[in-house]
């Protein structure tokens, strides 16, 4: 990169405080113009790598903040180049008067990521860490945070890499083997690489496997909350949220538009969405709304039947029962302080599901329904000592283009290999376009070289 670059690292808001990013080639020499230490005699330019300076930053004469100074050199920076790090006061004006004077004596103003853009163009992280980085800053929960930072210490990288070097080997070994079959055999190889790419395939799938939890954990568990008028809905989320944001009414059909809500249980994200009692209705109004609430839970990863203990089931719940067939649901049985008509093995006979009893008045029987939230998601345990999971989609893509799907076998992955060597090409020494028959046979055109200032090279 032949220009540097400058921008506000921190958030632009009121704070202890605020750091500007120089990186580029001239980062000492236009820090060197601006900053001046408390005696006057040390020089930017010259203090030694992977230091921290005192002093301040002006502008000519006119002292403009009181400052920290990091300097590191390349390649032991963020970007790979030379990078100056201000820690100025974190006021908006401080951090905006030091960056202007910083791009008044010769950085240019970062585009949004560059810094992330010049560390992957220079070989500091690769694609899946730079894409890390963000999803670190957006992290909404412990585990999408774990993950975050276990991707961008570069653990996909590592996986990825290990089945590239595996696939490479066994291509490298066949090619070697067709160029030179007097002196490498594959006499029974083909039980070998079956083995071997066996392994390969169940590290593959292994990723695969984890794209469903990963999204969880980054995007969080859509959770619809459904169940028949007064039944207790607004009232759990109002408990899980932690404040009064649905209103609760005796009225049948007091709720009647979604009520979105995200809340973290246990590290894990749910995105609650309250809905309309579902019920037959003439009510214009709340028809459209028991609509959206089907149509919701049709499309929700986890749903909350909320069940009033104290009322009989009808054909409401008929209904509502229909819509947790093939889903995941946990059926909560509310209102536990009042007098029963439905019990636990009423609802478990007719649902099939999971039931949690709880008293929303009361507050109790929460942490039964937390627990097994994470049980059914997560079984129950997460761990990032050893676990990876790819919560981006791109990534995912990327394996699945591999042609390497988790239904594929062993056999068909190895032909799958072997239509790739067919379409390599080799130029060398003694041949030109070199390529292989399906029976292995080496095909070539033949070329003739010559000795030209001490090199081979073809003649015409």
């Amino acid at each position: 990169m032949a220009d540097t670059i400058a921008a506000v690292a921190t958030a632009m808001t009121a704070s202890g405080i605020g750091i500007i990013r120089i990186s580029g080639p001239d980062s000492r020499e236009i820090a060197g113009k601006i900053y001046r230490s408390k005696g006057g005699k040390k020089r930017i330019e010259n203090v030694p790598s992977h230091t921290i300076q005192y002093g301040f930053i002006c502008d000519e004469d006119e002292i403009i903040d009181e400052v920290l100074v990091m300097v590191m050199d390349a390649p032991r920076s963020y970007t790979g180049e030379n990078t100056v790090e201000i820690d100025c006061h974190g006021g908006v004006l401080a951090m905006k008067r030091v960056l202007e004077t910083v791009v008044k004596y010769g950085a240019r103003p970062a585009e949004p990521g560059e810094f992330t853009k010049r560390a992957f163009l220079n070989g500091r992280i690769d694609l899946s860490q730079a894409e890390a980085v963000i999803d670190v800053i957006n992290a909404k929960n412990e585990y999408a945070l774990k993950s975050s930072i276990s991707q961008l210490r570069g653990n996909i990288q590592r996986v990825i890499k290990e089945i590239r070097q595996g696939i490479i080997y066994q291509i490298a070994y066949i090619e070697s083997a067709l160029d030179d079959p007097e002196h490498i055999s594959i006499d029974g190889y083909g039980d070998t690489l079956k083995g071997e790419i066996s392994l390969l395939k169940e590290k593959l799938n292994g990723l695969l496997d984890t794209v469903r939890e990963g999204k969880l954990m980054k995007e969080g568990i859509k959770t619809v909350i459904v169940g028949k008028p007064n039944a207790g809905k607004s009232s759990l989320l109002n408990l899980l949220v932690g404040e009064e944001r649905a209103i609760v009414t005796d009225i049948a059909g007091t709720t009647r538009d979604i009520l979105e809500e995200t809340i973290v249980l246990h590290g894990i994200s749910l995105r609650m969405m309250d809905t309309a009692g579902i019920r037959d209705t003439d009510d214009v109004v709340e028809k459209i709304g028991v609509k959206k609430a089907v149509e919701n839970a049709k499309d929700a990863d986890l749903i909350l039947y909320v069940v009033d203990s104290s009322v009989p089931l009808d054909e409401n719940d008929k209904e509502i029962i229909e819509l947790l067939k093939d889903k995941k649901a946990i059926v909560i049985l509310n209102k536990m302080d009042l007098q029963q008509q439905v019990t636990e093995e009423d609802l478990k006979e007719k649902t099939n599901h999971p039931v949690v009893a709880v008293s929303a008045k009361e507050e109790e029987g929460i942490e039964f329904l937390e627990a097994k939230i994470k049980e059914m998601f997560f079984e129950g345990n997460l761990s990032f000592n050893d676990e990876i999971y790819i919560t981006n989609m791109r990534h995912k893509a990327a394996i699945e283009d591999a042609k390497a799907t988790p239904d594929m076998s062993v056999s068909d992955l190895c032909e799958a290999m072997k239509a790739s060597m067919l379409n390599i090409k080799l130029d060398g020494l003694t041949g030109t376009g070199m390529t292989w028959t399906e029976d292995g046979e080496p095909h070539k055109a033949p070329k003739a070289v010559k000795i030209v200032d001490g090199a081979y090279a073809a003649m015409e």
